[in-house]
């Protein structure tokens, strides 16, 4: 007997049998969203450290920048084994490992002598414990919510988008007062035990749970991760995904050395100095964007979410790149750049679990995750020699512009037709 019954999408949950009430989930959400946030600055305020580790190591941008490639790609390219892991032994295991590895990861590379040790600490240490949270969470939440299964995905995922918010200005100003070995070093700790606390509230959804809940465009069938892989949606869905995070990467990892290029580093808006208030906007439009777009696909669905995120996004980026110079333009414009990608990862997990079934959801998402580590490959290290190269940002720029409005368009012309097809044979 399931927990929850529903005769449509608008139906409300009720416990029914399983010795939980109801608002279990919802505890299980908060935590989830704390326990991602416990682990977002690896990837959100590496932007700060370049230049210090730099000026520390020497060396290139571009061989710099393969640390935040071995961070994402080790995120993402492990996850259908950590999620397999987390579905073995349980999250609230392998949730405390990871927490513990990703503030290792900053303790560890505070003492790194060598840009080697950086791309062993920050980047492996910390891509695995990331990967391990981030895959394990969101799989979680597609479970708890089947009814809300976008916002919910929404709001863990902006838990990782604007964890960065609280400290983004405390790292950029103790990196100013001291450097970047007491500054990973004391927010490795609390990563650490942020993480770690966060993660002991977690567990599984019961056996059975709403499993009669069934909005008429998800499957009624779950799909093992073997058949996944060998259907053309899940492959298009990994396209899309690795041009969209290709951008939203981009920026993430080159915004502090395009800023510099730009002019408005030095700059100061609204009494403060122009990067991080960018950064730290950009943190917040980019958790604000996943449960938003989140809930809004819950109602108009996926794909015309999708077309209308990424072609923000796209519009987005020409505003930006032609008002460069203009500091003011540049943090705002920044943070509707991050409204128009992050939902990606509110979007993409929801229409998979909608797609292939709740059973091997956490371990299925696992697979089409690697995509972000694709992309972390093409918007960093690539992206920094593209412009190596060239000597400016610009070819930059128009590369990543045109990956949004191609994904835009496959949203809406390609996915949608194809996913209802695949449903309707599915039955």
């Amino acid at each position: 007997m399931s927990d929850f019954t529903a005769s449509s999408p608008a139906s409300s949950p009720v416990s029914a049998g399983h010795g939980i009430s109801a608002s279990t989930r919802w505890v299980q959400l908060a935590a989830g969203v704390f326990c991602m946030m416990a682990i977002s600055s690896p990837q959100y305020v590496w932007t700060l450290f370049t230049k210090p580790l730099l000026a520390q190591f020497g060396g290139t941008l571009s061989q710099l920048q393969v640390t935040f490639s071995i961070l994402i790609v080790l995120q993402t390219f492990l996850s259908p084994f950590q999620g397999y892991l987390v579905e073995r032994f349980g999250p609230r295991l392998l949730l405390s490992v990871g927490a513990l590895m990703t503030g290792a990861s900053w303790v560890l590379a505070a003492q790194a002598t060598s840009v080697a040790g950086i791309y062993l600490t920050y980047g492996v240490i910390g891509g695995i414990g990331t990967g391990i949270i981030y895959v394990g969470v969101v799989g979680l939440m597609v479970k708890w919510f089947p009814d809300r299964r976008g916002f919910a995905t929404g709001m863990v995922a902006a838990g990782y988008g604007m964890g960065a918010i609280i400290t983004t200005f405390p790292i950029a100003s103790s990196l100013a007062a001291t450097n970047y070995q007491h500054t990973m070093l004391t927010y490795g700790l609390a990563i650490g035990v942020a993480g770690l606390l966060a993660a002991q509230l977690l567990r599984r959804p019961p056996v059975g749970w709403m499993a009669q809940y069934r909005p008429a465009t998800t499957t009624r069938h779950d799909t093992s991760p073997g058949e996944m892989l060998k259907t053309p949606v899940f492959w298009l869905m990994f396209l899309m995904m690795t041009m969209m995070s290709t951008s939203g990467l981009m920026v993430i990892s080159q915004m502090g050395s395009f800023a510099k290029d730009f002019g408005v580093t030095e700059a100061m808006v609204f009494g403060m100095a122009a990067l991080p208030l960018a950064l730290t906007i950009d943190r917040f439009t980019n958790g604000l964007t996943r449960p938003f777009f989140g809930w809004v696909s819950d109602r108009i669905g996926r794909e015309n979410t999708m077309t209308v995120a990424f072609g923000l996004e796209g519009v987005a980026m020409i505003i930006w790149l032609l008002t460069r110079d203009n500091a003011v333009l540049f943090v705002l414009m920044s943070g509707v750049v991050f409204f128009g990608w992050g939902e990606i990862f509110s979007l993409f997990p929801s229409t998979l679990t909608d797609t292939f079934g709740t059973r091997d959801a956490t371990t299925n998402y696992g697979f089409l995750y690697m995509a972000q580590g694709i992309g972390s490959v093409f918007g960093g290290p690539l992206a920094a020699l593209l412009h190596e190269r060239t000597g400016s940002w610009i070819p930059v720029f128009y590369s990543v512009i045109a990956m949004d409005l191609i994904t835009a368009v496959l949203a809406y012309f390609v996915l949608r037709p194809m996913r209802r097809r695949y449903l309707a044979q599915k039955g």
